[in-house]
């Protein structure tokens, strides 16, 4: 396993696709428009841009409606459709044919048609709750047991059973941190893995980073420290990315890893398993 320093871009380029007031003055106004857009079997470019005319911010919030999007994976898949130059009011002003694209290659249109076309019945109301409750919390769940399950079945065809998960390590002056993989166990361990995805239940940034702190104080200058994270919406949050990429090129983080670097991360711990002697 080399030692090299990453760059944020190289972490971003490796990603892939990671509580308000209910009625308020937006609410209200967005529920408002979306009923205005007359019924019909199909919708077009300018349905859209209709939308987004009247009042982009307000239209911008039925188009995520219409998808069943949250306001980070809106933000996040227009950002990786249109690229750096923001995805705000200016944006579409100055490029509007590039932004209605987008929102089409989203499809839009046929969510709309779908939507205002569907014919409810009351169960809607239930599995709406459902939806936006207790199924918000378990795709968030899933998310970052997903990713949990990634890095363990890396470490597992490497180190076989070698290792604890989801444990309580012991390292330098028997200073103690969470993490989500030992090996070759939690007392003394020689590779320290911390699994986050963004957009995962409770994985706020400031949770992320203090976790990692928390290892780096605690664990033995002779402990490797991985981390493996993914998720598009960590290109909203640069900033946050970029102070856990600066503690990996501090030598703190030994490497930072997402799935597209699945060879890479499963070729460094055949590097890391003959270093430690395992």
């Amino acid at each position: 396993m080399q030692s090299k320093d990453q760059t944020l871009d190289q972490v971003v380029e490796s990603l892939s696709p990671l509580a308000v007031d209910w009625m308020d003055d937006t609410a209200a106004e967005a529920i408002a428009a979306l009923t205005e857009p007359p019924k019909k079997q199909a919708y077009a470019r300018s349905d859209i841009e209709a939308l987004l005319d009247e009042h982009f911010e307000r239209g911008l919030l039925c188009c995520r409606l219409f998808l069943a999007l949250s306001k980070d994976s809106m933000e996040a898949e227009l950002t990786r459709i249109l690229g750096k130059g923001g995805i705000g009011a200016k944006r579409f002003k100055s490029d509007r044919d590039a932004f209605l694209a987008a929102l089409e290659s989203l499809q839009v249109g046929e969510a709309m048609a779908t939507t205002i076309n569907y014919v409810p019945v009351w169960s809607d109301i239930l599995v709406e709750r459902l939806r936006s409750g207790r199924g918000s919390a378990i795709q968030g769940q899933r998310r970052g047991r997903g990713l949990e399950d990634f890095a363990e079945a890396m470490v597992k065809e490497v180190f076989g059973d070698t290792y604890e998960t989801r444990c309580t390590f012991t390292g330098a002056d028997n200073k103690t941190a969470k993490c989500d993989v030992a090996v070759p166990d939690r007392n003394r361990p020689r590779i320290v893995i911390e699994v986050k995805g963004y957009g995962a239940t409770g994985s706020k940034m400031t949770d992320i980073i203090g976790d990692l702190d928390a290892i780096i104080d605690a664990m033995r200058r002779d402990t490797y420290l991985l981390f493996i994270t993914d998720g598009m919406t960590w290109k909203n949050r640069l900033s946050d990315l970029k102070k856990i990429v600066d503690r990996q090129n501090q030598g703190k983080i030994a490497r930072i890893y997402t799935t597209k670097m699945r060879d890479e991360l499963l070729q460094d711990l055949k590097d890391l398993k003959t270093i430690i002697g395992l």
